[in-house]
């Protein structure tokens, strides 16, 4: 039954999610205390479900934003009970990631007339409760610039056209692991 459930190619894509979690695991689980491993860990996969999602179909899907955000309000709630000051610290940290995150690409969202997905803006804005302030910067630099490079890369190829689209959430989430495993 493994077997064939490894067969498809579409299953072997799932088998990046534990070797990515393992290895930051491994890399960097001593340096983070509970609280943030988890994060970073709930970040990586759900990132991982939104790219591959992004990369299938060039959509976004609510239902995976809307557990990324319930995740992180339930890691979230009990930090504030159990250690109130520190939680109120997080708190107006990721809350100022997600307005950043969800801000600054809402706002390229407007100005491009919807050249940028509505997906790409709340899979941001979500990613910043999770990395705060300044990691959500150095993920969308990390993850636009890769962006940019493979489009431009892409149509001196000549694989795609000037109109044409990439998917961003794939290149986002790059830029994601880029900046948790530079933490």
């Amino acid at each position: 039954m493994i077997k064939t459930a490894l067969k498809t190619k579409e299953n072997l894509y799932y088998l990046g999610i534990p070797i990515l979690v393992a290895l930051f695991v491994i890399k960097k689980g001593k340096q983070f205390d509970p609280y943030h491993l988890l994060l970073f860990v709930l970040l990586m996969v759900f990132g991982y479900f939104v790219a591959l999602s992004d990369i299938k179909t060039k959509t976004i899907s609510n239902s995976i934003i809307l557990l990324m955000l319930g995740a992180w309000v339930i890691v979230m709630v009990p930090k504030l009970f159990m250690d109130t000051y520190i939680g109120v610290l997080l708190l107006k940290n990721a809350i100022l990631g997600f307005l950043i995150g969800g801000g600054l690409f809402l706002v390229v969202y407007i100005v491009s007339k919807k050249g940028l997905g509505g997906g790409d803006v709340k899979f941001m804005a979500a990613a910043g409760l999770y990395l705060g302030l300044r990691a959500v910067f150095s993920a969308m630099f990390f993850g636009t610039c890769l962006a940019a490079i493979t489009g431009l890369i892409l149509i001196l190829l000549k694989r795609i056209g000037r109109k044409d689209t990439i998917p961003l959430a794939p290149f986002l989430y790059i830029g994601i692991l880029l900046t948790v495993f530079s933490l």
